[in-house]
């Protein structure tokens, strides 16, 4: 049974709760492995599962708030007026989260969502691979079955915060006999099990939050299915447009526009608000901004009526890409030299960090080529593009690196 109480007693519980804990993050040393952001948005959600404000659409029996989905949007509504201290655990909440949800067996949601919610396990999410990037079901990785046990070898790459993650949701080829799409499964792997090693990626900007991930005949226990064998690419489906959602739509509702919030205070500081190119430039960016978040709100309103997320959720991602884009180039017209070269603990180095990050929203979650595809194919019903693999058992073909 579902929890009741009123609009305005709930709403002003999450202000209380938000003013109180809702401070922002402050970090004075450098967190090129995301770690330490990680473990402050860890401590939020512990506080926010403690104060009855977390998982509040799941049940109460597995840890939720047990609330109806109009809870969910009044909670978002009151976030985005506050610091976002969640946006380390995206994957972990926005992914894998109800992923294990809406496909887990009783044993697994009763076993992994309680810690899920609070934030004492973090999962990450583990599909792409060096020959397989956004073409995901040309994987190549293996799970053999070997009496009740797996055994997985392969390597995954561009894994976000593997390296602080508990558990890790991976697919993997059960039956090279199927075509690409099918002979797929989904398991659940424990991020510090022997046979699995984390090697970080160096980005662009300095960080180091991507990793590489190599399993050498790792064991899973039989029960690390998750959902029916061999259909491990419906559930990855299920799982990419949870990601466009959570990546599109982010923690919080109602109209956002940081990016243009972040320009336009730093066009007022150096005197070049007044400037009419920089004026337009900045205009442009906040009404794309608050467009997207009106498309977000759609997105996210049907979700928390209920339904799986279907293929829009792509046009927020892809949305988002497009005002990245528009980001970069805006810049360094508003922040000027400092965007190239700054002095030391001034705090300026942000806007070349910013610059440099920028390039990822056009190709995390999907590249903005794949976005389209589906936005043509399963949005607007436009004709599907050629493939000549349709059919073909996956071991006769010639895909990614296997020869």
């Amino acid at each position: 049974m579902s929890q009741t109480i009123t609009e305005a007693a709930f709403r002003q519980r999450c202000r209380d709760f938000l003013d109180a804990n809702a401070t922002g993050t402050n970090l004075e040393e450098p967190d090129p492995r995301g770690s330490k952001l990680l473990d402050e948005h860890r401590q939020f959600q512990a506080k926010l599962a403690e104060a009855g404000l977390a998982g509040l659409t799941y049940d109460r029996a597995y840890g939720g708030g047990g609330y109806d989905p109009e809870y969910e949007k009044m909670w978002r509504e009151e976030y985005a007026k506050y610091p976002d201290m969640t946006s380390s655990l995206t994957i972990s909440h926005g992914m894998c989260t109800p992923m294990m949800n809406e496909y887990g067996t009783d044993e697994q949601k009763a076993k992994y969502l309680p810690d899920m919610i609070t934030g004492k396990t973090v999962w990450c999410q583990m599909f792409s691979e060096p020959g397989a990037g956004s073409d995901v079901a040309s994987l190549q990785m293996k799970a053999d079955l070997d009496g009740d046990e797996w055994t997985l070898n392969g390597q995954k790459v561009w894994t976000t915060l593997a390296h602080v993650s508990e558990y890790g949701l991976v697919i993997a080829r059960t039956d090279v006999t199927q075509p690409k799409h099918g002979g797929i499964s989904m398991f659940i792997v424990k991020m510090d099990s022997p046979g699995i090693e984390i090697r970080p990626i160096t980005q662009i900007n300095g960080g180091t939050h991507f990793n590489e991930v190599f399993f050498s005949d790792l064991r899973l226990p039989k029960d690390a299915l998750v959902g029916p064998l061999n259909e491990g690419w419906r559930l990855a489906t299920a799982m990419l447009m949870y990601e466009r959602v959570a990546i599109g739509t982010g923690s919080a509702s109602g109209i956002k526009t940081p990016n243009y919030n972040f320009l336009a205070k730093r066009a007022t500081q150096n005197g070049r608000s007044n400037d009419p190119v920089i004026r337009q430039q900045l205009m442009r960016l906040y009404s794309q901004e608050a467009t997207k978040s009106l498309v977000s709100m759609q997105t996210r309103n049907a979700l928390e009526s209920g339904k799986t997320p279907g293929p829009g959720g792509s046009l927020s991602k892809l949305h988002g890409a497009v005002i990245a884009s528009m980001t970069r180039t805006i810049i360094p017209s508003v922040a000027g030299p400092v965007t190239a070269a700054w002095e030391q603990d001034s705090g300026d180095e942000v806007y070349s960090h910013s610059v440099l990050s920028s390039f990822m929203a056009n190709i995390a979650g999907g590249t903005d080529e794949i976005q389209k595809n589906i936005i043509g194919d399963r949005v607007l019903g436009l004709p599907r593009e050629p493939s000549v693999d349709k059919g073909v058992p996956f071991q006769d073909l010639r895909t990614g690196t296997q020869v």
